[in-house]
């Protein structure tokens, strides 16, 4: 497992167990309420809302990119972004990141079988 990956899964993980507290202790659907009065309470408000919406969908662009190019699925990660949030592109990147390791220590063989 390289840094990047360990890397990758401890940001998902604190904030998966972020997540999962927030879920716990105020129920799932609380945060559309929280972002409604957050978006309501002042221009800064709907700013931010607005700001996160455009950044998850920035990854989401490149993300279908990404995982175009890589031969990788991305359908699951789209969806589960309209639920999850940010979770879903970190698990993206792990799954990237696992699949590029994967890749590269089969190429070598391959290419060895070749010659």
């Amino acid at each position: 497992m390289s840094k990047k990956e360990i890397a990758l899964w401890l940001v998902l993980a604190d904030f998966a167990a972020l997540t999962v507290y927030a879920v716990a202790t105020e129920g799932y659907f609380a945060f559309y309420d929280a972002t409604l009065a957050f978006a309501s309470a002042s221009l800064w408000g709907v700013q931010i809302v607005v700001d996160f919406v455009v950044a998850l969908g920035i990854a989401l662009g490149f993300l279908i990119k990404d995982a175009r190019e890589r031969g990788l699925p991305y359908w699951p990660y789209v969806v589960a972004t309209f639920a999850l949030g940010s979770i879903a592109p970190l698990a993206y990147l792990i799954h990237r990141e696992r699949a590029s390791a994967t890749r590269s220590a089969t190429e070598p063989r391959a290419v060895a079988a070749r010659a």
